[in-house]
């Protein structure tokens, strides 16, 4: 699956004192995206933690084009972009209710081991989902 795309409504409490919503909210926005992507895989983060992986976030890129205010509809668009060897890169975008685009951003994340603390190559239920045979 390339990309997935879920919507979120603007609450209150992620807007500033200008009624936009804080800069540092679309990386919710874009964890938020991820998840959805990988439970529409048929994966989750607490499935891969119990099983001894985690995906820490090591890059964040995020773009600003035009301001969500409290009680927008966004549609947020998650993009796997690749994975190599033990990282995973994805882009994000974000958009109005009237498909005007507001936001972009991209973030690249480390199959990590827990117990090791150290970077490994994904784990082959992930590798399956990701990257299907034909």
């Amino acid at each position: 699956m390339e990309f997935h795309e879920f919507n979120i409504r603007v609450r209150y409490a992620e807007t500033d004192q200008m009624g936009v919503v804080y800069h540092g909210n679309y990386a919710q926005y874009f964890e938020m995206g991820r998840v959805e992507w990988l439970r529409n895989l048929g994966l989750s983060y607490s499935f891969m933690e119990k099983n001894g992986i985690m995906l820490p976030v090591v890059s964040l890129t995020i773009n600003y084009k035009k301001p969500a205010r409290y009680d927008d509809l966004l549609t947020v668009r998650t993009i796997f972009k690749k994975q190599s060897s033990v990282k995973i890169e994805f882009d994000y975008e974000i958009y109005s209710e009237m498909g005007e685009l507001l936001t972009t951003g991209n973030s690249v994340l480390v199959f990590v081991n827990m117990e090791t603390g150290r970077p490994v190559l994904p784990p082959d239920y992930v590798l399956e989902k990701i990257n299907p045979a034909p």
